[in-house]
C-alpha cells in the first residue's frame, strides 16, 4: 500500500503520533508513492509534530444501533470522528476511509466533534416510540480524548443522562472521566452508569509508542481508583491483548486492577481489519522490529491464518490452542482476584422521557 508523505523521525515516525504513516484510504481511486530523486519534498517540510486540526461536524444523527452479539449494548453515541490518542491498534481507523480521509496519521490529527450531540440525542430519546436501553460511549472513537478538554461534548451528554436518568456505560482510557465524577456518582447510586477503563500494558514506554496521547498506564489505574471511591462501578478491559508484547501482562493487568478496586475484567485479542493490519506492521517494524515477525506468525495461529477474523463469536478473543491458553489465563487470574462477575447491569426503569430542546414543561 503506497504511502503518504508524513514528517517526522526515522522509519517516518511523528513525535507524539502512532501511525508511521498515512495510506491511502481503500475508497481512493488514486495513490501517492514517495520516491526520492534528490530534490526537497514534503517530508523535509511538514512538521515533526503534526498538529491537530477539528471540524465541527453537524450531524443529523448520532445514536447508532447494532446487533452484534459480542457486545453486552446495543446502543451507542460517538462524540468524535477519529481519536487523538493515536492507538496504532485501533479498530476504528478503517472508518476515516468514509470520509476521504487516511486511517493513518490523518485519523489521529483530523478530528471531527459533533458540537450539538446532546440535543440531537435529547430529540431522539424524547421520541414517544423510544425504548430505554443502555446507551455506551466509547465504542468507536473514545470520549474522553484530549479534545474533549475544550469541547465538552461528551459532558454535555452525561448531563443529559442524568437528567433523563437514563443508563450509560462509558469505555475509556483517558483519566479525563475523573473530571465528570459530580455527575457519575449519583447516577451510581441509582445505578445508572458503569465505566471500564482499558489497559493494554503498564510499561510506560510501550505504551508511549502505542497509544501516545492516551494516559499512561498507571494514571488510568488512578483514575479506577478515584471512580470506585466515589461509588461508581468500574472495571478494566485488558485490551487489546497483542501476542509477543503484551500478553505476558494479562496476569499483573488484572491484579493491579483488583487493586485498585475494579470490580470485574474483560478482555479482548487484538484485531486488524482492513488498513489497521499495514499500519500496525510498519509500526512493529518501526519499534520493536526484533519482535515483528514473531507478533505476525501468532497473530496467524489465533485467526485462523489470517490478519484477521471478522467472525461474530471469534473476532473479539481468537480460536485455536494459543487463544484457547490465553482465555483459561485471563479465565484464572479474574476468579484469583474475584473479578469473573462480570459488568453490573444497569437501571431502565428510571428513564423519564425528557421534552424536546428547548420546548418547556407544561406542569
Amino acid at each position: 500500500m503506497a504511502m503518504k508523505s508524513t514528517g517526522g523521525g526515522p522509519g517516518g515516525a511523528s513525535k507524539g503520533r502512532g501511525a508511521p504513516g498515512n495510506p491511502e484510504g481503500r475508497f481512493e481511486s488514486t495513490a501517492r508513492e514517495a520516491v526520492d530523486d534528490g530534490w526537497p519534498t514534503d517530508r523535509d517540510t511538514l512538521p515533526a509534530r503534526p498538529p491537530t486540526v477539528v471540524t465541527v461536524e453537524r450531524a443529523k444523527t448520532v445514536l447508532s444501533r447494532h446487533d452484534s452479539p459480542d457486545l453486552n449494548f446495543s446502543q451507542s453515541v460517538n462524540p468524535y470522528r477519529g481519536c487523538e490518542h493515536g492507538c496504532i491498534y485501533c479498530y476504528a481507523r478503517p472508518s476515516h476511509a468514509y470520509l476521504g480521509l487516511s486511517p493513518g496519521l490523518d485519523f489521529e490529527t483530523r478530528l471531527f466533534a459533533k458540537e450539538g450531540a446532546a440535543d440531537l440525542l435529547r430529540a431522539e430519546i424524547s421520541k414517544p416510540g423510544y425504548r430505554c436501553e443502555p446507551i455506551n460511549i466509547g465504542s468507536n472513537t473514545d470520549g474522553y480524548q484530549p479534545v474533549e478538554r475544550e469541547r465538552r461534548i461528551t459532558r454535555a451528554l452525561i448531563e443529559l443522562f442524568r437528567e433523563t436518568s437514563h443508563p450509560v456505560g462509558i469505555v475509556t482510557k483517558n483519566a479525563l472521566v475523573e473530571r465528570d465524577l459530580d455527575l457519575l456518582g449519583p447516577m451510581a447510586a441509582l445505578g445508572l452508569v458503569a465505566v471500564s477503563i482499558s489497559v493494554t500494558t503498564l510499561d510506560n514506554g510501550l505504551a508511549h509508542r502505542m497509544e501516545p496521547r492516551a494516559s499512561a498506564p498507571m494514571r488510568r489505574l488512578e483514575a479506577v481508583r478515584r471512580l470506585a471511591g466515589a461509588g461508581v462501578p468500574v472495571g478494566v478491559n485488558v485490551s487489546p491483548v497483542i501476542p509477543f508484547l503484551t500478553d505476558h501482562e494479562v496476569e499483573p493487568i488484572i491484579a493491579a486492577a483488583a487493586q485498585a478496586g475494579a470490580t470485574w475484567v474483560s478482555w479482548t485479542l487484538v484485531r486488524l481489519p482492513w488498513e489497521v493490519k499495514d499500519l500496525f506492521r510498519e509500526w512493529l517494524e518501526t519499534h520493536v522490529p526484533l519482535k515483528a515477525a514473531h507478533v505476525m506468525s501468532r497473530v496467524h495461529e489465533m485467526r485462523g491464518g489470517k490478519d484477521n477474523d471478522p467472525r461474530f463469536g471469534t473476532r473479539m478473543t481468537g480460536e485455536g490452542l494459543f487463544a484457547d491458553l490465553l482465555r483459561r489465563r485471563v479465565d484464572k487470574a479474574r476468579r484469583g482476584h474475584g473479578l469473573d462477575k462480570g459488568q453490573p447491569s444497569l437501571d431502565t426503569t428510571r428513564f423519564v422521557r425528557p421534552s424536546p430542546a428547548g420546548q418547556g414543561r407544561l406542569f
